[in-house]
């Protein structure tokens, strides 16, 4: 198989890790923060802050991941003279 070839099953790895990692990451920082605001419901509102910046990180995390994934499908197909429109 060619490197054009295997971008594409590439791609779909790094998407499916790059969606199933954050997603467990990101319900594991939500039920940590609500077991949190449970215990301390003063302090809810630095929890809330805290929280929204940490799923901005874990969000950042599958940013990437697409970015990755959208430079093996376009970038490699761009090297290897291929065309991005079916024939």
């Amino acid at each position: 198989m060619s490197v054009q070839a295997w971008s594409i099953p590439g791609a779909v790895v790094v998407v499916c890790f790059g969606a199933i990692g954050p997603a467990f990451a990101e319900g594991r920082a939500i039920t940590s923060a609500m077991e949190a605001i449970a215990r301390q419901p003063e302090a809810s509102g630095t929890i809330s802050r805290t929280l929204f910046v940490g799923l901005a990180v874990i969000e950042a995390i599958a940013i990437y991941c697409l970015v990755i994934a959208l430079v093996l499908l376009l970038f490699v197909r761009h090297l290897s003279g291929a065309r991005l429109r079916p024939s």
